[in-house]
């Protein structure tokens, strides 16, 4: 194995072994949360201790690994200079439906350098899935290889979506495209973890994705299981605008692509 291999392995191993050790943290919190430990950090945007703590050890065993490395976690904001490599961090992706006690939520570790995402890693603790995948190395689904679905095309396809109450002026640009999309697919699911759905996406359960105004560790390690799984993402005009706008449609090519045909604006 070349360095470069080694390196590679050594940040998925590092992503996987985080991810792992924030979803330890969680399971001890799920529904035994104190009620006193959960906040807004604006109208309907909770954070509960579970997210820091999570976080905490998250960092703390990626600072061991790759001290060198950036940081930026969605309760502690980023850390670190210069413009090398940089871990992105959803510590509790779902904290809503974990407040709540709804079982589904997810870990999501990213490594991105300066080309986009390098390696990454989506954990839920509740079931033990662990997604992983590292660029131009494809993707694993508790280390068998995943692919994305072969649905032939929008109609009949079985999708996710979300939408937050940050949406504010948005969603009546959302409202139209679930109208649009509506019609034409089996199934759409609005299950309240954007991770989780881009991981379910990324191994087939979902035939597509489409969600407005996502923010950088909702996505960052999503995106990359659903590209090295053989899938699109885009922004909802088909370009690669949603590093910066967060508006996201991924899917199996075909899916993909004729979702962005149906929901531009």
């Amino acid at each position: 194995m070349g360095q470069e291999s080694r390196m590679i392995e050594q940040q998925k191993e590092a992503c996987i072994a985080a991810a792992q050790a924030g979803g330890e943290v969680l399971l001890r919190h799920f529904r035994r949360l104190d009620p006193a430990l959960v906040t807004e950090k604006s109208r309907n945007d909770l954070v509960s201790q579970a997210d820091r703590d999570s976080e905490a050890v998250i960092k703390a065993e990626l600072d061991r690994r790759f001290p060198q490395y950036r940081f930026l976690g969605e309760e502690g904001g980023a850390s670190g200079t210069g413009d090398g490599p940089r871990w992105i961090v959803d510590p509790l992706d779902g904290t809503l439906n974990f407040v709540q006690g709804f079982p589904h939520w997810c870990v999501s570790v990213a490594l991105w350098d300066e080309q986009g995402p390098l390696a990454g890693c989506i954990h839920d603790p509740l079931r033990q899935d662990l997604f992983v995948a590292a660029r131009g190395q494809g993707a694993s689904w508790n280390g068998k290889p995943m692919t994305v679905s072969r649905q032939a095309g929008l109609d009949g396809a079985f999708l996710a979506t979300g939408f937050a109450w940050q949406l504010e002026q948005r969603f009546p640009a959302f409202n139209r495209a679930l109208c649009a999309v509506f019609p034409r697919a089996k199934g759409i699911r609005r299950a309240g973890s954007a991770a989780l759905d881009l991981a379910h996406t990324a191994c087939g359960i979902y035939d597509g994705y489409f969600e407005l105004g996502l923010k950088p560790w909702d996505f960052a390690a999503g995106v990359l299981l659903v590209q090295e799984a053989g899938g699109a993402v885009s922004d909802w005009q088909g370009g690669a605008g949603w590093r910066e706008s967060g508006n996201l449609v991924a899917g199996n090519l075909l899916v993909q692509g004729q979702l962005v045909d149906t929901i531009r604006f």
